[in-house]
């Protein structure tokens, strides 16, 4: 396999796209899926194929680029999350694209009978997508999936964050597809604004709740239609009696993973009060088991920037100064100093005070909460934002059912963090504060898609009874329709 040149975002600056643009851009697709024919099933199996053949060919460029914008990114995790998964996507749609695109039948009530009712799922038209920095080539090709798969035209924003990778993924694009059916544009937060006052047919969002405000308020200007995968504080919790060291080595490795970059990592634990100190000794051993070494362990991700590791930094002070202690998770032998790498930490004795308790944490920094009874955890979690994923640990059915049906939440994972997201027939999706709509699997190809009700009208048929002049037939029918009590 030949590996391209690494990218050097900086050798070749290039002037952020004005709006003007961005129009020129989204005008021919627009009146292409307006006045074109909509697109063949085998033209999108088409276009599944070929993002699927250029994904795999240059799967090493994207593991190499990603890594190169981050600092260091874990080769595995890549490899894992941006191509196994995106992938998966892929021949999930791909296998099951024809029952999808088929009208679904409906029943007609006796009334309008024989009449004939259905739904046809058709192509939204012209859909932006707007990816984070995170997984920046999963969560910008996933939604492109269902998209094509519904038969749109596309417009892609990756962050800028990640220029490497973002470079990249515009060239494979231009490899896949023709400008007026997927085009990408790069740049910074001005971009990102534009871009969302295009008047899409759907505008999908995937970042910070804070951000997902901007997007849904620039998106209202065209009554355009959005779907925001935001995040939150999602919170596992440790039911009485559940296996500390499941559930440690569990909420462990969904909290380093990607450093903990991770929309649906655990953001905090909820521990009885009687277990804290055996919780924290089997964090403690599950970090040193799955990171013997952290500084220069290939496995152990870096922060994305500067800026990031900085804010990460900021919260854990901020936590140290009003009272909580730090229980660094590195090998004491480590002195992280300037490495982009931060070092894994609880955080104990966390409390409302601190702003480590009031914004999602993205970061492997894991503040661990104490409570007496499982009603107090369950009013906890209610009493704030509801949270894009939860994790509930334990082998008490009776106890782990509660959390389910009390509580609300974008998905959950029952002993296991983050695995629910890879289920490709569950949806995925927030609630409120944490999110809007639902793609993967089916739910994300009617997120794309419109589905449009239709009734076929019998050539004889009762609906006479229903135009006036009104009569007795009628007032028979409305007896039976409407009985009085």
């Amino acid at each position: 396999m030949t590996i391209a040149a690494p990218i050097d975002p900086s050798a070749t600056p290039r002037a952020e796209p004005g709006e003007a643009q961005l129009r020129a851009l989204f005008e021919p697709m627009r009146r292409a899926s307006r006045h074109g024919a909509a697109r063949s099933y085998e033209a999108r199996i088409g276009d599944l194929d070929r993002l699927e053949a250029v994904m795999l060919r240059r799967q090493e460029d994207l593991v190499r680029a990603i890594s190169e914008d981050f600092g260091h990114r874990s080769r595995h995790e890549t490899l894992v999350a941006e191509i196994f998964v995106t992938r998966q996507s892929i021949q999930h749609t791909r296998d099951h694209l024809a029952e999808w695109m088929s009208p679904s039948p409906r029943p007609v009530r006796w009334l309008f009978q024989p009449g004939r009712a259905e739904v046809i799922p058709q192509p939204l038209g012209v859909v932006g997508i707007i990816g984070p920095w995170n997984y920046p080539f999963q969560l910008l090709c996933a939604p492109l999936v269902y998209a094509l798969a519904a038969g749109n035209r596309v417009m892609l924003k990756p962050s800028e964050f990640v220029p490497r990778t973002s470079a990249l993924i515009g060239e494979i694009v231009r490899e896949c597809f023709t400008p007026d059916h997927v085009c990408l544009v790069e740049g910074g937060p001005k971009v990102a604004e534009a871009f969302s006052r295009l008047p899409f047919d759907l505008l999908f969002f995937t970042g910070s709740t804070r951000v997902g405000k901007c997007v849904m308020r620039a998106a209202a200007e065209n009554l355009t239609p959005v779907v925001l995968e935001l995040g939150g504080k999602s919170p596992a919790i440790i039911t009485p009696g559940a296996s500390l060291s499941r559930s440690a080595t569990s909420i462990i490795t969904g909290k380093l993973f990607n450093a903990g970059q991770t929309c649906i990592a655990p953001d905090y634990a909820l521990v009885p009060r009687s277990e804290r100190g055996a919780f924290i000794a089997e964090c403690r051993s599950a970090a040193s088991r799955l990171y013997p070494t952290m500084l220069d362990n290939p496995d152990y991700t870096s922060v994305v920037n500067a800026h990031h590791r900085d804010r990460l930094v900021t919260l854990r002070d901020d936590a140290r100064s009003k009272g909580a202690t730090i229980e660094s998770l590195a090998p004491s032998s480590e002195s992280f100093g300037d490495s982009s790498k931060l070092a894994p930490a609880l955080v104990l004795d966390a409390d409302d005070r601190m702003a480590i308790m009031q914004e999602e944490i993205f970061g492997p920094l894991l503040p661990v909460v104490t409570y007496d009874t499982l009603d107090e955890a369950i009013a906890y979690i209610n009493d704030r934002p509801r949270p894009l994923a939860l994790y509930p640990f334990g082998d008490d059915r009776s106890a782990v059912q509660a959390v389910i049906d009390r509580t609300v939440s974008g998905g959950v994972a029952v002993n296991e963090t983050m695995m629910h997201f890879a289920q490709e027939d569950l949806p995925f999706g927030g609630v409120g504060p944490s999110g809007i709509g639902h793609y993967h699997g089916r739910e994300g190809f009617e997120s794309m898609s419109k589905l449009k009700s239709v009734f076929h009208q019998a050539r004889i048929n009762g609906t006479f009874l229903l135009r006036p002049p009104y009569g007795p037939m009628l007032d028979a029918a409305l007896r039976a329709l409407i009985p009085r009590r």
